[in-house]
């Protein structure tokens, strides 16, 4: 056999290479799933999930206040309430609202419109209708009283304040104190007064009409001391009547006595009622006001009810504030950077009530301050009431009981003067009880 030269031999297969052994499972770094499962971390240590849920935390709070605001709102805008609970409103069947006069008035043909504006009022009274002024629990500007004078409807009057009682008789009543022991006898010549006969009602009215007024007022039920409970005033275009005493209109007092018959003759003189309630917060005049169909069209955008869904919204955004302010940290008393003399400070307040017309803010501290140092001196007690106090000044000086009483605890003064007269006479008071 031949055998081939080394050359000529092919060449011999080359041994395969070795195949690197596969790791075992969860050696290091062989993964032991899908890459999805792991969660990827931000460069702060922290991943998507747990920022999700800082972010969850911070605002787990605001977010349940907005819902709960959110049902309120859709619940009271739902849901209205068929009868109101402001005091003397037509349509309030508690013991002081007016609904039992307002639906005995319905029933004999009388239309009333209810209101709680004086823009409202002037805008819906007129003449031939009785504009009703329930009793104001703050005080109608003197603008006010003049928008209320010039609709030129017969005005009824109940309780009202001083100022008020001097702007619509054109001062010639004013406002005192008084208490009605016993039903009296109307002892006037007026027809309204004459059928409503014996009541119980407070008096509260002075005449300080003069021979030289065109119209001087009738003055019905007296208590015998020169305080009356009831006014009429006949002027050429109108007739104003003063009640002090809203005893005639309330649902739990009006069957005691004439009370009934006394509010149906006054109110149910015309077809057309407006009785107005005033809101605490108007200070409308009727001047520039929109008119009755721009009015309707604002009502039918606001409904009724709206008026405590947005408190509730308002009372929501204050809470969220005073939430946040309380993350800032707590306030950082600082000295002042200059001193303010007590002078300058009393000088600032008073041009600030001048500026406001507040005479009945700046009477009540005269009143107070010069109460608080008489009681000092006479060794009262600083919570000696009213009583007390006066019977003490009486016996120091002995003024008559009345006038002390009026000139600590009295009525606001109807203007500067009437103010500057009360401050002179409070420091006279305050001398003599100092230098019996």
């Amino acid at each position: 056999m031949t055998s081939l030269p080394p050359a000529a031999m092919p060449p011999s297969p080359a041994p395969p290479s070795p195949t690197p052994p596969t790791p075992p499972a969860g050696a290091s770094g062989a993964p032991t799933g899908p890459a999805d499962d792991a969660p990827v971390v931000i460069g702060d240590d922290t991943t998507g999930r747990s920022r999700a849920a800082i972010r969850w935390r911070r605002l787990r709070w605001p977010l349940t206040v907005f819902v709960v605001v959110a049902l309120l709102v859709v619940f009271l805008a739902v849901v209205r309430p068929p009868t109101s609970a402001a005091p003397y409103a037509p349509d309030n069947p508690e013991q002081g609202g007016g609904m039992a006069v307002a639906e005995v008035l319905k029933d004999q043909g009388v239309r009333i419109t209810h209101v709680t504006t004086v823009a409202e009022a002037v805008s819906a009274a007129g003449p031939d209708s009785t504009l009703l002024v329930t009793p104001n629990p703050s005080f109608f500007a003197d603008d006010q009283v003049s928008a209320l004078n010039r609709t030129g409807a017969d005005l009824v009057v109940l309780n009202p304040d001083f100022g008020v009682v001097g702007g619509v008789s054109r001062n010639t009543l004013d406002s005192t104190y008084g208490e009605a022991d016993a039903p009296v006898a109307p002892q006037c010549d007026d027809p309204t007064a004459r059928a409503a006969g014996d009541l119980a009602l407070r008096p509260g009215l002075t005449d300080t009409s003069t021979a030289g007024d065109d119209v001087r007022p009738v003055l019905c039920w007296p208590d015998g001391l020169g305080a009356y409970a009831y006014a009429r005033l006949d002027f050429p275009d109108r007739s104003v009547t003063v009640v002090t005493d809203p005893a005639v209109l309330r649902n739990g007092t009006v069957l005691e006595e004439g009370n009934a018959a006394l509010a149906l003759r006054m109110l149910g003189q015309h077809e057309d009622l407006v009785w107005l309630v005033p809101d605490p917060m108007d200070v409308s005049t009727g001047d520039d006001e929109p008119t009755p169909a721009e009015l309707s069209q604002v009502n039918e955008l606001m409904p009724p009810g709206s008026a405590p869904v947005a408190l509730i919204a308002v009372l929501a955004a204050v809470l969220l504030a005073l939430w946040r302010v309380r993350r800032m940290g707590p306030l950082i008393v600082e000295d002042l950077p200059v001193l303010v003399r007590s002078a300058e400070a009393t000088r600032g307040r008073a041009r600030l009530y001048r500026a406001a017309r507040a005479r009945g803010h700046a009477a009540a501290g005269l009143r107070a301050s010069t109460a608080d140092r008489i009681a000092t001196r006479l060794g009262l007690a600083r919570s000696s009431d009213a009583t007390t106090v006066v019977d003490a000044v009486v016996a120091a000086t002995n003024r008559p009981s009345q006038q002390v009483a009026d000139l600590l605890y009295g009525p606001p003064p109807a203007d500067d003067a009437a103010l500057a007269e009360l401050a002179r006479r409070l420091d006279i008071l305050e001398s003599e009880v100092h230098r019996p």
